[in-house]
């Protein structure tokens, strides 16, 4: 089979380009880097191009039996006016340019990236594919997202959204990002700690998207977390634990604000989302509490 990733370069890119490769089959990644040397393999392509734009990476679009849609800027960093409009372009625009290429084949999957963030700040609520679009810039975002990947169905394509949570990987994803404060002595909760994190390890991840890759029955949106989501403050206190390292250090709310402004209120925000449509469908999580994912991403060889 032939399969292609935009967004290849990047962390669930790598991971999943990796396993599709390890199953016998070809991979063309698009990229943004000029260069991509972490995966060696001779059925591996790497193409560096802007999907923001149209361009020859299209052509090489028709010839896939399956596309993954992984491309995006990274959300966590502080938003200005400009960077907001790059981490809607990357997504929206890269989309659009893919459907218009899929559309000349009429044929085909597309597993197309969103996120949790469509439903906004729910508080406790638990939520479902279900569940309505909330409010905010990461909504909005995931909402026009969304709909430039269904346009796709138009075609004759099946489309299947897969809306990330937080995703826990060794390598990268915002684990990587967590570590060095606890290591160093000074992590602990976001604000108050009281918010859900909807959370899922790398290698469940990358499964999951080959399932609903692999079943033809599957369309739509699906959310992409374990079935147990956890407070922000138990994120804390278990990483603490696993790394033999104390997590009483909060990052007060105000202080969140000053320093990453309107990205703060997602880091402050609550998705207590679950993977009702995923675990109807028969996908069975490796990693379903977080615990032993923790462990086996700090500590892989105990």
């Amino acid at each position: 089979m032939k399969v292609a990733i935009t967004g290849g370069s990047g962390f669930v890119g790598t991971h999943l380009g990796r396993y599709i490769l390890s199953i016998g089959h070809e991979v063309t990644a698009w990229g943004s880097r000029s260069t991509f040397q972490r995966i060696d393999h001779p059925g591996f392509r790497y193409m560096s191009a802007d999907t923001t734009r149209p361009g020859a990476w299209q052509e090489t679009v028709a010839d896939a039996d399956l596309v993954f849609n992984l491309a995006g800027r990274n959300i966590f960093q502080r938003w200005s006016g400009k960077y907001k409009r790059q981490i809607y372009d990357s997504r929206v625009l890269t989309t659009r340019h893919l459907v218009d290429a899929l559309s000349k084949s009429n044929r085909g999957v597309l597993i197309s990236t969103s996120a949790v963030g469509f439903y906004g700040d729910c508080g406790d609520t638990e939520l479902t594919e279900s569940s309505p679009l909330g409010k905010g810039f990461l909504a909005e975002v995931a909402r026009d997202w969304e709909a430039e990947a269904m346009a796709a169905a138009t075609h004759g394509i099946r489309v299947v959204i897969a809306r990330f949570g937080v995703v826990l990987g060794a390598d990268g994803g915002a684990l990587s990002k967590m570590l060095p404060a606890f290591r160093s002595f000074v992590g602990g909760p976001l604000g108050d700690g009281q918010q859900w994190l909807p959370w899922v390890h790398i290698e469940d991840l990358v499964a999951a998207l080959w399932f609903l890759a692999s079943n033809s029955d599957c369309t739509g949106p699906y959310n992409m977390c374990a079935p147990h989501p956890v407070r922000n403050g138990v994120m804390a206190s278990m990483l603490g634990k696993t790394l033999g390292r104390p997590a009483v250090m909060p990052v007060p709310a105000f202080m969140l604000k000053m320093m990453m402004g309107e990205l703060s209120g997602v880091l402050l925000g609550s998705q207590r989302a679950l993977p009702a449509r995923l675990q109807a469908a028969g996908f069975e999580f490796r990693f379903s509490e977080l615990e032993p994912a923790l462990k086996k991403l700090v500590r892989p060889n105990q």
